[in-house]
């Protein structure tokens, strides 16, 4: 019996391989009978992939580009070795397609369930780029089987070869080699170093992602890959292969892209989510796709506005000062605006998504949700005083202490002590994991000082878990990309927004009835525009990292200032800067529903009195201070910045020389007297520094870390 099974499997095994064999004959029987393709020559790859607004402005478009047309004797062969290396090694053997590799690549995807691992010829790239679209379908692939065999029977290898190169697109709007070397190194082809050859053949693949301007790190990686496949080809020798992987990244000294990019870091965002969605960078750049995006092109433009004038008027204008801010939709998650920094021709690395930096106290909202998710009241007393934790004694700016106050006043007030007192109550891991569920993906330490914002996180996660209390308690995942047509008019996507309750509807409404008295009478009246805000400012050690994130009921913003050089900016802090570009960008962005309420149930605020002996200063009001030291990388260098000596302002007492708060829903229930501070006018010299961002601190230290 088992002999009887083991033959039957054998000659099942032998069928299915006689199958594919005469398949496979029958195939090149077929590829072998096609004809030549007539005027070939003649064919222009089309390009008019289009990224739009929400507001129909088109905002990136790889239909305005650069392309040079070169012969094949002015291509080097260094150049063209690279490119068959790493796309197509058997390219001078095969007649169009590999067999093998095709072979090997459909039992790879039929294994996954999906298009894993490709195996297009630099033939079949080529009959791709002249005459398909670039959709994953079988369909799509057997016509470009075809057209491949049939383009090699219409050209030479060499001819081939010098289309593509000619053709493919590398990044930053430039086709083909002879821009791309323009474009990367300014140089002519001849001129080409074998890593600068390497570099720019591993770009095809992905061109944004490999990209030396957007992702230098992974551009090096990439590149070396490439002149290791060289070598094991046998292009180059041992000595040239050693040298061109020690060779460090040199570039053009001005960046210049030659695709038309109106947001362009938010174009970049629109990238990476088009490749999480599946769709490679080829497909989006030659596909001729129209892209519908979230953006609202006017709020975009205010932002960038508002964020360029207000960092002159504090004379944050040299090249390491820098200022991100990321806005969204909060019901349906439509990112509106996205800028990752001031200027992108000069730095294209993204500090909405990319880079990692300390909240400060702007992360004491996430501690308080945590405890009132377990069932704190807003009026709970705690109090105002000195504590120690373990070997942690953490301090309110100026060692300044209120006595007994209701927690709605300590979040207002940004009471550090009070802040670590919750953190201990709710316990550390309870306020990690709440986190993680409204947003904040970054890794957070297992430490108490991270109530006081020691823990970096990003951006676009802060803002995120914001949302999650401007929505009631659900959570929703900002996205970019509305839908995408082929040039056909047929829709291949439609987005489908992610939504989940995390936190009830009680503990939202808790929360943000204390946010809006931070906004009202708090350390975040420069953002106060009217109608119904809620926020939190956040301030790090020496004035290192400046931030604001708040909301209204349609509309979520947060906005981070600081040094990429991590250099403190003295006297910046969340309430004073972050927060007027939040307010200047929110007054356009909110203005049709600047008299909508947040939907919640009504939460009472109940009045109260601390110790008149307890002096608050401007500094204490305006804004926390800055007390946690962070082990942080630090450069030596002098800043002309502003003294927060300049806005003490005394506080105002009634004759009883006590605080008298007014009791009110959505009223002042602290004490608001203090005017917010005007920008200082401050002269910078500019200066060349390396533009090589800080992306995250140490590990926290267990001192004192304010607003």
């Amino acid at each position: 019996m088992r002999r009887y099974k083991q033959g039957f499997i054998s000659y099942i095994v032998a069928t299915i391989l006689m199958i594919i064999i005469s398949g496979a004959i029958v195939f090149n029987f077929y590829m072998g009978s096609l004809k030549p393709i007539k005027n070939l020559e003649k064919f222009i790859p089309n390009h008019v992939t289009q990224i739009i607004s929400s507001d129909d402005v088109v905002i990136k478009t790889f239909g305005v580009y650069k392309i040079t047309k070169v012969n094949s004797q002015e291509i080097p062969t260094l150049l063209k070795t690279a490119f068959i290396s790493i796309e197509d090694k058997n390219f001078y053997k095969h007649e169009g397609y590999d067999l093998t590799a095709l072979l090997r690549s459909t039992l790879v995807n039929l294994q996954a369930g999906r298009s894993k691992q490709g195996a297009s010829t630099i033939t079949q790239q080529l009959a791709r780029i002249l005459f398909l679209s670039s959709e994953k379908t079988y369909t799509r692939k057997i016509k470009e089987l075809i057209l491949a065999r049939r383009i090699e029977k219409t050209w030479t290898k060499e001819e081939i070869l010098t289309m593509y190169l000619n053709n493919v697109y590398l990044g930053e709007g430039a086709y083909g080699v002879a821009a791309a070397s323009e474009v990367y190194f300014d140089k002519k082809l001849e001129d080409l170093t074998i890593p600068e050859a390497a570099l720019i053949a591993g770009l095809p693949q992905a061109p944004s992602i490999y990209s030396p301007y957007q992702n230098p790190d992974l551009a090096i990686k990439r590149r070396n890959q490439v002149i290791k496949r060289m070598y094991a080809n046998k292009y180059i020798n041992k000595e040239q292969y050693e040298q061109a992987l020690n060779t460090p990244l040199k570039l053009r000294k001005e960046y210049i892209s030659y695709s038309q990019n109106k947001a362009p870091y938010f174009s970049d965002y629109v990238m990476r989510e088009l490749a999480a969605l599946g769709f490679s960078e080829d497909e989006i750049s030659q596909g001729g796709y129209k892209i519908y995006t979230t953006l609202n092109y006017e709020f975009q433009q205010v932002a960038q506005d508002k964020l360029w004038s207000d960092m002159k008027a504090w004379g944050l204008s040299k090249d390491e000062q820098q200022a991100a801010l990321f806005s969204y939709e909060t019901s349906s998650g439509k990112i509106l605006a996205y800028i990752g920094g001031k200027d992108y021709s000069k730095s294209q690395f993204d500090r909405v998504s990319q880079s990692i930096r300390p909240p400060g106290s702007a992360f004491k909202v996430l501690v308080y949700t945590t405890a009132v998710e377990q069932g704190m009241s807003p009026n709970m007393l705690y109090k105002d005083e000195p504590v120690t934790i373990g070997d942690w004694s953490p301090n309110n700016y100026g060692k300044k202490y209120r006595g007994e106050i209701p927690v709605y006043q300590a979040l207002a007030y940004s009471s550090n002590v009070i802040a670590a007192k919750i953190i201990m109550d709710a316990g550390v891991s309870e306020v990690i994991r709440l986190a993680k569920r409204m947003g904040i993906n970054t890794p957070l330490a297992n430490d108490p000082t991270i109530a006081l914002g020691s823990n970096g996180v990003k951006l676009i996660e802060l803002t995120n878990a914001y949302g999650v209390l401007a929505n009631g308690g659900i959570w929703v995942q900002p996205y970019a990309v509305e839908k995408i047509v082929t040039a056909t008019g047929k829709e291949i996507y439609n987005a489908s927004p992610s939504y989940k309750r995390v936190l009830s509807l009680d503990t939202a409404a808790k929360v943000v009835e204390m946010m809006k008295q931070v906004v009202i009478a708090g350390t975040g009246r420069t953002a106060n525009i009217g109608g119904q805000v809620a926020g939190k400012t956040g301030t790090t050690d020496d004035y290192r990292d400046a931030w604001f994130v708040g909301f209204t009921p349609d509309i979520v913003t947060g906005v981070w200032v600081g040094n990429d050089n991590n250099v403190p900016m003295r006297g910046l802090t969340g309430g004073t800067l972050p927060a007027k570009i939040w307010a200047d960008y929110m007054k356009v962005a909110n203005l049709n529903a600047k008299d909508k309420v947040f939907p919640f149930p009504k939460i009472e605020l109940n009045p109260h009195e601390f110790d008149s002996q307890s002096e608050i200063s401007e500094e204490t009001i305006s804004e926390e201070g800055t007390e946690l030291e962070q082990k942080t990388t630090e450069i030596n260098t002098q800043q002309n910045t502003p003294s927060t000596e300049d806005l003490r302002v005394p506080t105002t007492k009634e004759s009883t020389g006590t605080e008298v708060p007014v009791l009110q829903n959505s009223q002042p229930i602290i004490p608001n007297h203090i005017p917010a501070p005007a920008a200082p006018k401050v002269e910078h010299s500019q200066q060349d520094i390396p533009n090589i961002p800080i992306l995250r601190t140490t590990a926290p230290s267990p001192e004192n870390y304010s607003e």
